[in-house]
C-alpha cells in the first residue's frame, strides 16, 4: 500500500476534503492511505509529525493555490523537501493546481501537474471532473512505483523549526525522554506562548468561518496584551461570543491560567473554563479545570497547544452547530 501526503494550505482545507472523498475507492481497494497535519493528535509534537510523515510518503501531492505558494511552511519546508525526495527517485511529487496562481515559474513547473494542462480545479464547471482526472494520474503512479526493496536508502532528515531548516539524523534511538523539574518561569513562559497561540488561531479561525459561510459574519478583538474577545454574527444578530484571557483568576487567584468566558464584554474575572499549566515530568500541557458543559469529562486530561486551542474553540462554535 502507498502512503500519500497532502501538502497544503489550509486556506484550501475545504478542496483537499473533497479530493480525498474522491480517493475512496484507492483506500478501500487498499492501493493508498492518506496522512495530512489534520491527523496530528493532542500530546504530538506538529514539526516532528509532519517531518516523519513526509519522510515516509510514496506519493506527495502539492497542492497549489495563492495561499500554499504565499506559505512559507508549505513552500520552503515541505515542497522543498518533497522534491528533494522526487530528485532522489524515493517519492513521487504530484502537483495539484487548486486554484489559479503564478505557479508555472515555481520549482515544480518543471513537473508533470493536474489536472490536464494545469487547469485549476476552481475554474472547472464541475469540480468532479477535475478531482477523477486527479486520482487517475494518482492511480497511475502508484503502478509506477519502485517497490520498497529497489529504492536507495537515504538518511532521514526531520525539520528543525529553530533554524528553519531540515537536518540529517543519524541511526539513534528515539527513547531519549527523562524526567525533567520546571521552573515557574518555564510554566510562566510556556502560558505567554500558548495564550498567542490560542489568540492566532481564533483570529485565523473566525477569518476561515466568515469565508466559508456567506451569512456570518466575525469580529475579533485584542483587548490588550492578555485579553481578547470573539464574537460570532449570523444575520447580523450575536450567535456565539467569547472572551479569553490570561492571568490569575477568581476565585482562584492563585491560579494563573487561560480563562474562557462566554460574555465577550466580560470586565471582570467571572470565567466558564479555565486551562492551566501541568507536566507529566516530561514535558509541559494545557490542562482544563473541566467546568464547562460536558468539560468534566475532560478535567485532568493533558492537552498540547492545538488540543487547548480546540478545546475552547469548540465551546465558541458548540451552539452554532447544535442549532
Amino acid at each position: 500500500m502507498a502512503t500519500l501526503f497532502f501538502s497544503y494550505s489550509h486556506r484550501d482545507e475545504t478542496l483537499r476534503d473533497e479530493l480525498e472523498v474522491h480517493l475512496a475507492m484507492l483506500k478501500r481497494q487498499g492501493v493508498i492511505e492518506t496522512w495530512h497535519d489534520r491527523r496530528i493528535t493532542a500530546g504530538e509534537e506538529f514539526d516532528k509529525a509532519i517531518s516523519k510523515n513526509l519522510e515516509e510518503a510514496d506519493i506527495i501531492l502539492l497542492l497549489v493555490s495563492p495561499d500554499f505558494l504565499a506559505s512559507s511552511y508549505c513552500y520552503d519546508v515541505e515542497m522543498q523537501r518533497a522534491l528533494e525526495r522526487h530528485e532522489q527517485e524515493t517519492a513521487c511529487v504530484m502537483p495539484v493546481i487548486l486554484r489559479p496562481c503564478d505557479w508555472r515559474t515555481a520549482p515544480f513547473g518543471k513537473l508533470l501537474v493536474m489536472p490536464t494542462d494545469g487547469k485549476a480545479v476552481s475554474k472547472f464547471p464541475d469540480k468532479d471532473d477535475a478531482f477523477l482526472e486527479v486520482v487517475t494520474e494518482i492511480r497511475k503512479a502508484v503502478t509506477r512505483l519502485k517497490p520498497p526493496e529497489d529504492r536507495v536508502p537515504q538518511p532521514s532528515k526531520s525539520y528543525n523549526s529553530t533554524s528553519k531548516q531540515y537536518v540529517i539524523e543519524e541511526p539513534r534511538s528515539s527513547n531519549l525522554r527523562i524526567q525533567k523539574t520546571f521552573s515557574d518561569r518555564d510554566r510562566d513562559r510556556f502560558l505567554e506562548g500558548s495564550f498567542e497561540y490560542i489568540a492566532n488561531f481564533f483570529e485565523n479561525s473566525l477569518a476561515e468561518l466568515s469565508t466559508r459561510n456567506a451569512e456570518v459574519e466575525t469580529s475579533f478583538k485584542r483587548i490588550d496584551t492578555d485579553r481578547f474577545s470573539s464574537v460570532v454574527y449570523i444575520a447580523g444578530k450575536i450567535a456565539a461570543q467569547c472572551q479569553i484571557w490570561q492571568g490569575g483568576v477568581r476565585p482562584f487567584m492563585s491560579t494563573n491560567g487561560i480563562a474562557y468566558s462566554h460574555n465577550a464584554s466580560n470586565s471582570g474575572n467571572g470565567f466558564n473554563e479555565l486551562l492551566s499549566v501541568a507536566d507529566d515530568s516530561y514535558d509541559l500541557f494545557l490542562q482544563p479545570m473541566g467546568m464547562a458543559i460536558g468539560g468534566g469529562q475532560n478535567a485532568k486530561k493533558l492537552l498540547s497547544l492545538q488540543g487547548g486551542a480546540e478545546y475552547f474553540w469548540e465551546m465558541l462554535i458548540k451552539p452554532l452547530q447544535h442549532r
